[in-house]
């Protein structure tokens, strides 16, 4: 037999796009991390120090985090204008 529940495409569309959005939110925090440690990285190892790396993690965690706060602005503000 045919199931006759009413399909719930909406229902649907808004978990992919929150799936889709914390998606969005874990790669805009990654990137930015992960691009300043390793620069750091490859600083330190060019300039023979030791303390670049650590200092460039925390502005890549701010940087992510600025990221996901834009993000987050956009995404529950689009219906409230």
């Amino acid at each position: 037999m045919a199931d006759r529940r009413p399909r719930d495409d909406n229902g649907m569309r808004e978990i992919f796009k929150t799936l889709s959005c914390v998606t969005q939110f874990g790669i805009s925090m990654l990137v930015p991390i992960a691009m300043c440690f390793f620069g750091g990285l490859a600083l330190d190892k060019w300039l023979g120090t030791s303390f670049i790396a650590i200092v460039l993690f925390f502005v890549g965690a701010v940087a992510g985090a600025r990221n996901v706060y834009v993000l987050a602005k956009k995404f529950y503000g689009e219906g409230k204008e």
